[in-house]
């Protein structure tokens, strides 16, 4: 599961507060604006310590300190890493007071939405240069090894002015994960398209089978994204993630909802109680059981329920999400992590070389095999097992879908998460119909256009 530590809405405030203080022109700790070109052409700072903060997965703590060994052997350029499953409580205090790390791993889409807020406080260091830099130890460019479309996406580049600010790290290509095992035994074929998803839903039924499950409502962040690039293309995707005038009247957003609201109604009914980040594997343990056949996940689920029970014959499948009609795109949403330099950052040519090095050869082969898999071109022919499974599904016919929501000036009570996904519970256990939902995006998304950040 994506690590989910919230924050107390007090240390929220004071974050904010210090935040605006730590990267003032009044405050000591802020250095000068950093030197725009590239540490490579330069030669690595001499008898420099950074500072790299990386949250710790499910993939572990270990990775890290071999990549910071092998970026200290290759650079001279010592690190001081800090890795911890609460990352945000670990690095606040000392953010508070005006100190930053060099190097922060931490994605968006976390519940304490630290990075969110640096985005939203224009508080990250452009890293577009680092596109252009050599990767150290090695003579192809940074551009030159990573992968097509991630450092074109809102993702990497949240105002759209064209430049770089976050690393693209870590991918996963989501989609509905499934018992392979008991489509095989039962003779059933994974659907294409959204009407043999209910045919296969009204069959499953009949078995007291669930259609689906999901871990928690934040997980319906790539689905629904997947589903929008299904409905209407990357066209009605942009328009909808920039909260564009009238896009939800579309036949192309009633497609979606639709699919949605109906989609609760073949869900396993424990599957809201269950939806919170205590509880979360047991939702994901449906699928093991055979009471649910598919839920949206991420290919970090092999690792979470390793050592999970299962049904007999169990066998791990993923397929991207249907086609709205026949012949249509079916699209597998690629969630992937970042880093980032903050703008108070100390030493920011060392970071961005430290960057740099993360698509090395050698830091790939050392994040393979934790499971973490860096977006660089060909990675999938380095894969066996599962993995080559789960990262070829892009050769076997669905196309990638990436972005996410544009960033907005904090509205109180309202954020992405909470107005598009966490309204599924209420749609499974019927206190919410989905006119009421529409309804609600629609209020919302006028007031996130209105405060959209440039």
């Amino acid at each position: 599961m994506k690590m989910k530590k919230a924050f107390s809405a007090a240390l929220a405030g004071t974050m904010a507060l210090s935040l605006l203080a730590g990267c003032g022109g009044g405050s000591s700790a802020t250095p000068a604006p950093a030197d725009t070109g590239s540490p490579a052409d330069t030669g690595s700072p001499a008898a420099e310590t950074i500072q790299v903060a990386a949250i710790e997965t499910a993939y572990g703590a270990d990775m890290w300190q071999e990549v910071v060994d092998a970026f200290t052997a290759q650079t001279g350029i010592a690190v001081d890493l800090i890795t911890d499953k609460k990352l945000e409580d670990v690095i606040g205090p000392s953010m508070q007071g005006g100190e930053f790390p060099d190097v922060i791993h931490l994605a968006t889409g976390r519940e304490a939405g630290l990075t969110e807020q640096f985005i939203k406080d224009h508080n990250i260091l452009e890293i577009t240069d680092v596109l252009s830099m050599t990767v150290p130890g090695e003579e192809a460019k940074v551009s030159d090894k990573i992968a097509g479309g991630f450092t074109d996406t809102s993702l990497t580049n949240p105002y759209g002015d064209g430049k770089t600010y976050l690393a693209p790290m870590f991918y996963s290509p989501c989609g509905l994960f499934y018992n392979a095992g008991l489509f095989e035994e039962k003779g059933w074929t994974v659907p294409t398209t959204w009407e043999e998803m209910w045919a296969l839903g009204d069959k499953a039924a009949a078995e007291d089978i669930a259609l689906f499950t999901y871990p928690t409502t934040g997980y319906f962040d790539a689905f629904f994204y997947a589903l929008m690039y299904s409905a209407g293309g990357p066209e009605f995707f942009d328009q909808a993630t920039h909260y564009t005038e009238g896009i939800w009247d579309t036949p192309e957003a009633k497609t979606c909802f639709d699919i949605v609201a109906k989609l609760a109604t073949y869900t396993n009914p424990v599957t809201p109680a269950q939806a919170n980040d205590q509880d979360f594997t047991q939702n994901q343990q449906l699928v093991l059981d055979n009471k649910a056949l598919f839920m949206p996940n991420g290919t970090w689920i092999v690792g979470e329920m390793a050592d999970a029970p299962r049904a007999d014959g169990f066998q791990w499948g993923m397929t991207a999400l249907p086609a709205v009609e026949e012949g249509g795109d079916s699209y597998s949403y690629t969630w992937f992590e970042q880093a980032w330099i903050p703008a108070g950052a100390e030493h920011p040519d060392a970071a961005k070389e430290f960057i740099a090095f993360l698509y090395s050869d050698s830091a790939c082969e050392i994040f393979a095999k934790a499971g973490a898999i860096q977006p660089v071109l060909n990675i999938a022919d380095k894969l066996d097992g599962d993995n080559q499974l789960f990262y070829s599904i892009y050769d076997n016919g669905a196309k990638a879908a990436m972005g996410n929501f544009a960033t907005f000036t904090p509205i109180p009570g309202i954020e992405v998460r909470g107005v598009f996904f966490d309204p599924v519970n209420s749609l499974v256990s019927g206190s919410m119909t989905e006119d009421d939902w529409i309804a609600s995006v629609k209020s919302a998304s006028e007031q996130m256009r209105v405060n959209l950040q440039s």
